[in-house]
Order: C-alpha cells, then sequence, then structure tokens
C-alpha cells in the first residue's frame, strides 16, 4: 500500500508466477485458452481504449452517451453517501459522468493494470478533492476484501461494472462473479452493470473485426507481452487474428490462429501447433433484457430498473440487494 494526501493505492496484482501458471495451463488444453484479463498490460490498455473509438466498436460510445443522459436516474437509484467500488475502472470517462452526478462518499477503482490504474485515480483525486479515492490493482474477478474498504463509513455499497466486460464471462462464470459482487455489496447494497444486447451478427462481427486491424494488434499483443515477461518465443507473424459469432452460445469468441505447423517454448515446456489450430483468447456474450435479469435474480440481486439507446444496442441495469440478503 502507498498514499499521498490525495488517495490510497493498494497493489495486489498477482505475481509473474500466476501469469506464468496461467499461461501453461491454458495452452495445455485441448482446446488451447488465455485468460483474458491478460490483455491489459500497459500497451494492451492503451490498444484498449483505441479500439473504443473506433467507428466499428458500438458499445462504448453508446453506453457513454446512456450515462450522460440518463446518469440523474442512475444516482437517484444508487442514493447519497455511497461507497462507489467500480471493477475494471480503465480510463474512467464513464465513471467521471457518474461521481460528478452521484457525489459518493468514497471511490474504490479496481483494475489489473496497474499503470493505468494510478493515473486514473490519481487524476481523480484532482477532479474530486471530497471525494475519497482508493486504488486497487487486483483481479476483481475473484473475491476482494480490503480493511480501508470496510472501514468507510457509507450509507450503502454500490458496485459500478461498465463497458460489457461482464459478457467475457461465460454464463456459468458470469453466476458466480455476480454472486461475489452481491456479497461485497452487501443487504442493501447495489450494482450498476453494462451489458450488451444480442443485435444484427453483421454488426456483431464488424466490431471485433475493424477495418484497421486494431483489435487484431490488441489479441495479438497478448503473445507479445508473453514473449516479454515469461522469456517466451511466440513468432507472431505465425498467428492471425480470428474473432467471429457463436449464435448458439450467444457470443463472440475471439482466437489467435496458428498459420502454420509451430513449435513454441515457455519456461522451459514445449507446445506443438497445428496449422489451422487456435487459442481462444475472449468471449464477448451478448444478453437479452429478460436473460440477464434472470441472471442477476439466480445471483440474489433484485432487478429495479433498466436503460437502452433507442437502437436497443446495449443495456444498462441497476441491480439491488435486498436488505435480508445473506
Amino acid at each position: 500500500m502507498h498514499t499521498n494526501a490525495a488517495y490510497s493505492f493498494y497493489d495486489l496484482k498477482p505475481d509473474t508466477d500466476s501469469f506464468l501458471d496461467d499461461v501453461l495451463s491454458g495452452l495445455a488444453l485441448p482446446q488451447k485458452a488465455l485468460p483474458p484479463k491478460y490483455f491489459y498490460d500497459a500497451r494492451g490498455s492503451e490498444l484498449f481504449e483505441a479500439i473504443c473509438d473506433l467507428p466499428e466498436y458500438y458499445p462504448t460510445r453508446t453506453e457513454l452517451a446512456m450515462m450522460q443522459a440518463d446518469v440523474a436516474a442512475m444516482a437517484r437509484a444508487l442514493g447519497p453517501d455511497c461507497l462507489l467500488i467500480e471493477y475494471g475502472a480503465g480510463s474512467g470517462r464513464k465513471t467521471r459522468v457518474l461521481i460528478e452526478a452521484l457525489a459518493p462518499r468514497a471511490y474504490a477503482a479496481v483494475d489489473i493494470s496497474r499503470e493505468q490504474l494510478e493515473s486514473s485515480v490519481a487524476e481523480f483525486a484532482q477532479l474530486f478533492p471530497a471525494v475519497k479515492i482508493i486504488g486497487v490493482c487486483a483481479d476483481y474477478s475473484r473475491p476482494l476484501a480490503l480493511p480501508e474498504i470496510d472501514a468507510v463509513a457509507a450509507r450503502r455499497r454500490a458496485i459500478y461494472f461498465p463497458g460489457s466486460t461482464i459478457g467475457n464471462f461465460t454464463r456459468e462464470e458470469a453466476l458466480v462473479f455476480l454472486i461475489n459482487a452481491r456479497v461485497l455489496a452487501g443487504p442493501g447494497g447495489a450494482m450498476l452493470v453494462g451489458v450488451d444486447l444480442k443485435k444484427d451478427h453483421a454488426r456483431l462481427h464488424a466490431a471485433y473485426n475493424d477495418a484497421q486491424g486494431v483489435t487484431a494488434e490488441f489479441n495479438a499483443n497478448l503473445l507479445r507481452r508473453i514473449n516479454s515477461e515469461l522469456g517466451a518465443n511466440f513468432d507472431l507473424s505465425s498467428f492471425r487474428h480470428h474473432a467471429f459469432y457463436d449464435p448458439a452460445l450467444g457470443r463472440i469468441e475471439m482466437h489467435l490462429e496458428s498459420t502454420r505447423e509451430q513449435r513454441v517454448m515457455i519456461a522451459g515446456r514445449e507446445f506443438t501447433f497445428h496449422a489451422g489450430e487456435t487459442i481462444h483468447t475472449e468471449n464477448s456474450c451478448k444478453y437479452t433484457i429478460a436473460e440477464f435479469q434472470q441472471l442477476g435474480a439466480k445471483a440474489g440481486f433484485r432487478s429495479e430498473h433498466r436503460w437502452t439507446d433507442p437502437e436497443q444496442l446495449f443495456s444498462i441495469h441497476y441491480l439491488s440487494v435486498p436488505e435480508q440478503a445473506k
């Protein structure tokens, strides 16, 4: 932990051994896979911010417009004097809009990308001097507990999870994640979550296969990071970006496809790739309004409000935790 006059910062980021273990175990699976949380080193975070501004990538601008249009109603739902806990803080563009309207007692930003998180909390501390600012570099997909968060004397806890990142989890993983979020929010708590909606397949395909190739570079950066941090020898020119929509599972799948027979060494272990074999790097599940409300109910939340844009591309859900929840 380190502090200054403006904010506190906790570094709970998993160490390199955890990264290595996840890479080795993921590449040993019959369908090779890598956890998408490792996309977000400094370069990966920069590339994701660039993706958010692409003409094909509708979620960010759509959600931001919704926040700007409906933030007063969202702030009223969350209520005054709350502790706002954001998962996947990123650059915080949408969060600024919410904090300005909400004026929370405290704001805790949780993200796995240390560099971007430190920059964001420092900026937020300057923008909102009346709000207690806490940065937590951690894997928010796991249960989280911090004494400083527990010590905040707030009327309620409200978890903010924007950006449709809930879609990176499978339905089963999303249920576990929402249960953990409900426990952290506690009885009487709340959650404000962005959820991408099912829509025309061509529009979904374009959003993950942009003409400029930024998403492809973002995907390949994961291999570049493994080379840099774990001493692997991936030949990036021998993998190509492959993203497609699976209507049966209701999700975009993102893969890195080997274009030839090749072998890769990581920490003394060899992995063989056949031509056409892929590494599954990310899911982006899409929901109907009813599907997500049902998922929230299974996790112990009550659906109170939801907002959508005029084109029904995106949704923001306000979920509450019953007072008697355990």
